[in-house]
């Protein structure tokens, strides 16, 4: 896990595949303020370029890094607006 960030929330995607992992991060991100950050824990290694794709088309967020370890794949992605 990154200590980079101050996380404001984590979300829990494990076990669910596409497109799941998306559809929440975009839910729980628009509860988010500007400038939070989420964390978004995966176990579908297809979470890396969806999230990946998802945060380069979308106006509003910013995606910071991406973990990956084992078989589990963090995201942080801010809300920058």
């Amino acid at each position: 896990m990154s200590s980079e960030y101050q996380i404001t929330e984590t979300l829990d995607v494990k076990g669910q595949s596409c497109p799941m992992p998306i559809v929440k991060t975009k839910q729980a991100i628009d509860d988010l303020e500007p400038d939070d950050v989420l964390e978004v824990v995966a176990t579908d290694s297809g979470s890396i370029s969806d999230i990946q794709g998802w945060a380069d088309g979308t106006n509003g967020v910013e995606l910071l890094e991406q973990v990956e370890d084992d078989d589990l794949y963090t995201h942080y992605v801010k809300k920058t607006e």
